[in-house]
């Protein structure tokens, strides 16, 4: 594999040319001549930057697509390092190249997936034709249960086969767990003083509570049944189909998946992403909905009780989530600043609504 250069102004035709070339995307005769860079999610990204490539050809160039979706690695060194420290280039690579095709869970299919040290590279199809889900927005119930559908059939397809996996790590007693704990302390205040209008009292005063509780919360969520979630499901990483021919949903982001329960998927979703009056309307016939899911895909009966006792618990560590996201992560861009602003007052209002605060009591060491 040639070197992967500094990223993005290192796509130059030269570049993709013998890229192409060495992927067996071009002809030997044809070249790329020009190459047309868009940024892609100004904004909204974190953790990598997304840009467009379109492309002109001279030669035999029929075959190969005219723009891609190119990801690469952040330029923001803050959010770099963060990156790093969590091994998510080295997750999503791998994913791409070794999971995707295990399961009937939609991905933007990939032409390119590279890594080099803290460089990483994927080039797959253009999808900027499907509507990227609005955190501020907002999932409404049709993009709800959509996105609910694909998590049945992602997890399902890993349903207690994960063990083999050792490269992608458990929530609980990893350094993922680790990090997101170690974060979460030092994100805890910064959330309060970036968004002290979305922090109620009542949150601000389990602070030693909750991050005492943290290694038994992430210990319940990895017992079993353990599948491969996301990670980082919401909703600007699902792609919906708005045209004639497009798949309902692409799930794109798989820089953080992990060995955990299902639910931590489902959870961060309808806590976090779907809006407060959709989850407070339908929320336990989305739960209801999951659970057939699973069942429609083969995975044994699970008690729609049981689903919501876990549900329940989920939404209580995904404060770790967004105090960690919120606390410690760059929030100076305005797009950034509303989506987790909305995140914020969504997991509120879940944490109020399912009364889970109480649970703390559970898991206090």
């Amino acid at each position: 594999m040639i070197e992967i250069p500094d990223l993005p102004r290192g796509f130059t035709p030269e570049y993709l040319t013998e890229l192409f070339k060495q992927e067996s995307l071009l002809p030997t005769d044809s070249r790329v001549a020009g190459v047309d860079k868009q940024q892609v999610g100004d904004g909204t990204g974190m953790m990598s930057e997304v840009a467009r490539l379109v492309l002109d050809y001279e030669g035999d160039g029929d075959g190969t697509p005219k723009s891609f979706i190119a990801k690469y690695a952040s330029q923001n060194e803050t959010n770099r390092g963060i990156a790093l420290q969590y091994k998510l280039y080295e997750r999503e690579t791998r994913y791409v190249s070794e999971l995707d095709r295990l399961t009937s869970a939609r991905t933007p299919k990939a032409y390119v997936c590279d890594l080099q040290g803290d460089r990483f590279l994927i080039l797959m199809e253009d999808m900027t034709d499907y509507q990227v889900g609005s955190q501020v927005e907002g999932a409404d119930l049709v993009q709800s249960e959509i996105a609910i559908d694909e998590l049945a059939k992602l997890h399902a397809s890993f349903w207690n086969r994960v063990d083999h996996l050792d490269w992608v790590p458990h929530i609980a007693n990893s350094y993922h767990a680790n990090n997101m704990h170690q974060l979460g302390i030092m994100g805890f205040d910064g959330v309060i003083e970036k968004f002290a209008n979305c922090v109620p009292g009542e949150v601000r005063t389990i602070k030693e509570d909750f991050l005492a509780a943290v290694p038994n919360l992430q210990a319940r969520m990895d017992s079993a049944p353990v599948t491969l979630a996301h990670g980082d499901f919401r909703m600007e990483n699902l792609l919906y189909g708005c045209q004639p021919g497009h798949d309902p949903v692409s799930v794109i982001d798989w820089q953080g998946p992990l060995r955990a329960r299902g639910m931590n998927d489902v959870a961060l979703f309808l806590g976090q992403s779907t809006t407060t009056e959709v989850r407070r309307a339908h929320e336990r016939d989305l739960l209801a909905r999951y659970v057939r899911g699973l069942a429609e895909e083969g995975v044994p009966d699970i008690s729609l009780d049981a689903a919501w006792e876990d549900y329940r618990h989920t939404v209580l560590y995904n404060w770790l989530y967004a105090i960690v996201v919120a606390g410690t992560l760059d929030a100076s861009n305005d797009k950034a600043y509303a989506w987790m602003s909305e995140m914020l007052r969504r997991q509120v209002a879940a944490m109020r609504d399912l009364e889970v605060l109480p649970l703390l009591e559970e898991h206090l060491p």
